[in-house]
């Protein structure tokens, strides 16, 4: 792609996020969300092959009709009260088709089937933007709302996304679709918990697309698309796949690691509103995903010669690794000491 054509395509991504998180009138929130989709599409389908320019049509018909039902709420929202704000929803029905529109925006369960067909058709870097920048207006529009959406209705959405986020990944090679089916699953834990605490939901979100950014910038450098390869990926850049193995397990939100904090703050938090049994569910139901963390974490570094793939083992490579991936990959293992600090700002 024209590098020109690729900067306006990326500024145009910044600029309708940036119109989207800092709107307080719905037609300024839902022309963000318009420019925001029609910047990731040539992003999307630059490689022009037949599987990415599937994704993009996916990717298009369901923001679309996902930005129409996101109108059509503020539309008989301000009908019936006579106010575009974003914090004055208060219709019934505007709260029901805008918790719909946002869960196809952001591919919550029941409304995830085109988040793993998507990102497979993309490249890495735009799975990346995909799971973290995309899923930025969404969240902000439900964190501006979240004082008027149903929180039995989320709740059943979240444990929904935990279960399915789980059990669809345990039988997937693809390591994008891995990670399409772990974003839906930690999509659950921040509606969770977002009527109660929009903070934490906030929270979550930052934590989860710094570890996402450093798996996907990892994966990109060590050029691994499929379990197969990841398998012989380890003799290519032995110490990054070694830090991948602890930046695995940080997404799953395993302790000590970066990853542990949300998800604690999230039970805690889910405990003092007397949900425990919800507490408990999601809690269970997050181990399906630790799965097919571990089993990723399995195939990147403690699976040594002789197994049984027929892919070759990739040469060494001294090139130094990205300082961006370096940062990345300590941030991802390393802020539970900083949690006091984080709980204190909650």
């Amino acid at each position: 792609m024209n590098p020109q054509a690729k900067l306006i395509f990326v500024t145009s991504l910044l600029l309708g996020t940036t119109i989207t998180i800092s709107s307080n009138h719905w037609m300024t929130a839902w022309a963000g969300l318009e420019i925001n989709t029609l910047a990731i599409l040539p992003l999307i389908s630059k490689s022009h092959h037949p599987r990415a320019i599937e994704a993009a049509t996916k990717y298009f018909l369901t923001q679309a009709t996902a930005s129409a039902l996101v109108l059509f709420s503020s539309m008989i929202n301000a009908w019936h009260t006579g106010q575009w704000d974003i914090t004055q929803l208060t219709h019934p029905a505007s709260c029901l088709i805008l918790t719909s529109a946002l869960a196809m925006k952001l591919g919550l369960a029941p409304f995830h089937f085109w988040f793993p067909e998507v990102l497979q058709g993309s490249p890495l870097t735009t799975g990346l933007l995909l799971s973290t920048v995309m899923k930025l207006p969404p969240i902000s529009l439900l964190f501006m709302t979240s004082h008027s959406l149903n929180p039995t209705l989320l709740a059943c959405m979240a444990i929904l996304s935990t279960a399915l986020g789980g059990w669809m990944g345990l039988n997937q090679t693809q390591i994008r679709k891995v990670l399409a089916f772990s974003s839906i699953s930690h999509l659950g834990w921040m509606t969770v918990i977002i009527t109660y605490n929009p903070k934490l939901t906030l929270l979550n979100f930052y934590m989860y697309t710094l570890i996402t950014m450093a798996v996907f910038l990892t994966l990109n450098t060590i050029k691994v698309l499929k379990l197969s390869t990841l398998m012989t990926a380890w003799t290519k850049t032995p110490a990054l796949n070694a830090m991948l193995l602890l930046t695995m397990l940080s997404l799953a939100g395993l302790p000590p690691l970066t990853g542990f904090i949300p998800k604690w703050l999230i039970i805690q938090e889910l405990t003092k509103q007397d949900m425990i049994s919800t507490a408990m569910a999601i809690s269970l139901l997050s181990l399906l995903s630790l799965f097919f963390y571990l089993r990723l974490a399995y195939c990147a570094t403690i699976t040594l010669p002789p197994h049984t793939t027929n892919h070759i083992k990739q040469w060494h490579t001294n090139k130094p690794t990205n300082t961006l991936i370096a940062i990345l990959v300590t941030l991802s293992t390393a802020l539970l000491p900083a949690s006091p600090l984080i709980t204190i700002n909650i």
